[in-house]
């Protein structure tokens, strides 16, 4: 077998999709070196692991040291959460697009946004409109690759309470066999597989441009 020679970067490794790309990464004999991207420590160790502190205000100062192939963008958050739509969109928007633009500057190979089913700049839906411009955006930079995941509800175990998602978790685990054809794409979707589906897609063969995957596509 070949030694090792990818190098990737992962930025919202402490979230429910992102930390599954980390360990799926740290497991996997194609990547060499693994960059997690975060702004309080990780508790993991690896051999494998470089674990840089960032956040969008210090991005440019650490910028010139983020070399990899393969760029894993799993930010996001929610308007709870972050507390303002202003707060939100730093973290769903300006920062995956410096991430993107640094990426393109550095000559990475692809860049892979995890983004929502939904996603479009015209949507009336704030959350569904940010999604959408910084899909819009990081087209505009002229990376080789550009892979726009769009999962539906997320399921898997989070860090944080989210009573109301875990709800629907149960309800749209009823419902996934029912959802067919044009509706497939709705279906709640394990964030383990999401990872799995980034990192296949990043290492299978394909045409350079912009590349959508919706249910079906993360699915298959």
């Amino acid at each position: 077998m070949a030694s090792p020679s990818k190098t990737a970067i992962v930025a919202g490794s402490t979230g429910l999709i992102g930390s599954h790309i980390l360990s799926q990464l740290l497991a996997d004999a194609r990547y060499g070196k693994v960059i997690a991207l975060s702004r309080k420590a990780l508790p993991i160790s690896h051999p494998k692991l470089q674990i840089v502190a960032v956040t969008l205000d210090s991005l440019s100062d650490v910028a010139p040291t983020l070399i990899a192939d393969d760029w894993f963008c799993a930010l996001g958050t929610t308007i709870r959460q972050a507390g303002s739509q202003e707060a939100f969109r730093k973290v769903d928007y300006d920062y995956p697009l410096a991430l993107g633009k640094q990426a393109a500057a550095s000559g990475a190979e692809q860049f892979l946004l995890v983004s929502a089913i939904g996603a479009s700049s015209a949507s009336s839906i704030f959350y569904s409109r940010v999604k959408g411009e910084v899909e819009r955006d990081l087209c505009q930079l002229g990376l080789p690759k550009l892979h726009v995941f769009r999962p539906s509800l997320l399921l898997g175990e989070r860090t944080e309470h989210r009573r109301v998602e875990k709800l629907w978790g149960v309800l749209m685990k009823g419902l996934n066999p029912l959802l067919l054809g044009r509706f497939r794409k709705y279906r709640a979707i394990q964030a383990a597989d999401v990872a799995t589906a980034m990192i296949r897609a990043a290492n299978r063969p394909g045409k350079p441009g912009v590349h959508l995957y919706e249910g079906k596509q993360m699915f298959e």
